[in-house]
């Protein structure tokens, strides 16, 4: 009997120490699960990018391509372009049109987006352009305004062509109101960023009589606006600064236009992504342009 209960006594500490060992190994191997798994492999979102900031001050409402310049707001030396040439040596810019002096100059950026109109135009068959005048220092406007009065010319400072924006353009084989060129600028200019500046029906807004080859470059999306709702500048200005902020999609970039006044100093908060183009009004604000692709 006694030997019976020895005999059970060790068989269950062996059972014991089996079971002892066993479990401990199993479980401290076992898999984590796929939701832990997914925590720890989750990567760090990306930090936000941070708002860009410009301060815009009274210089920058004398700056850029919406200046308005007319009998009430001239044109400040501070505001003349400063990249004007000579328009005759720039023969790989000249291809397609006359010139109807030597001496024309032209800002150097308006002397290679006006060649790309005339190229654009010659594909549609009209070839005839005549490049007649573009910018006039400040004596050369007072000489033109001396010789032809004040029903022909503008005193000095009060002409567009004193900025270094605009230039007049003409056919070579006919009158440009109705002539082959006329009517293809009147309908295309403004996809190279220039407009009709004195168009028939808004001499009384401009106080100038029409001059179908007077072009004003205002650039993208401005012009294509204008042209949409038949705005001069005088208009245009004046809606944007009471809509404050306009949104247009012109060639596959979409535009953001907004207006701030600045009296002294304003500071503007821009989005941290797009590229943006200021320009004064040359009255009493700023005009900013954002962009980005729509893709």
């Amino acid at each position: 009997m006694k030997k019976w209960a020895l005999l059970c006594v060790l068989v269950a500490s062996a059972g014991l120490f089996y079971a002892l060992d066993e479990p401990f190994s199993s479980t401290n191997t076992e898999t984590p699960s796929e939701e832990v798994q997914e925590l720890q492999e989750a990567p760090e979102e990306p930090a936000p990018e941070p708002e860009r900031k410009i301060e815009l001050t009274e210089v920058d409402i004398r700056q850029g391509n919406l200046l308005l310049v007319n009998q009430d707001y001239p044109v400040l030396p501070e505001s003349i372009r400063t990249d004007v040439i000579d328009v005759l040596p720039q023969s790989e810019w000249t291809d397609g049109y006359a010139l109807l002096s030597e001496d024309i100059q032209l800002s150097e950026d308006l002397v290679k987006r006006f060649s790309e109109m005339v190229a654009v135009a010659k594909q549609d068959g009209i070839d005839n352009f005549l490049l007649t005048s573009g910018f006039r220092s400040f004596e050369e406007q007072e000489v033109l305004f001396a010789e032809m009065g004040a029903d022909y010319a503008l005193p000095p400072g009060y002409s567009e062509h004193n900025l270094g924006l605009s230039l007049d353009v003409s056919s070579t084989e006919m009158l440009m109101e109705v002539a082959p060129e006329g009517r293809w600028v009147a309908d295309h200019a403004w996809e190279f960023g220039f407009v009709v500046r004195y168009p028939a029906d808004k001499t009384e807004i401009t106080g100038i009589q029409y001059e179908p080859w007077h072009l004003r470059y205002v650039g993208l999306p401005h012009s294509a606006i204008m042209k949409e709702k038949n705005f001069v500048l005088e208009e245009y200005l004046a809606y944007l600064k009471e809509e404050q902020e306009i949104s247009a999609q012109v060639d596959g970039e979409i535009y953001t236009v907004t207006y701030h006044p600045v009296n002294g100093s304003t500071t503007v908060t821009l989005p941290p992504e797009g590229t943006f183009e200021l320009s004064g009004t040359n009255v009493d604000g700023v005009i900013l342009t954002l962009s980005e692709s729509d893709e």
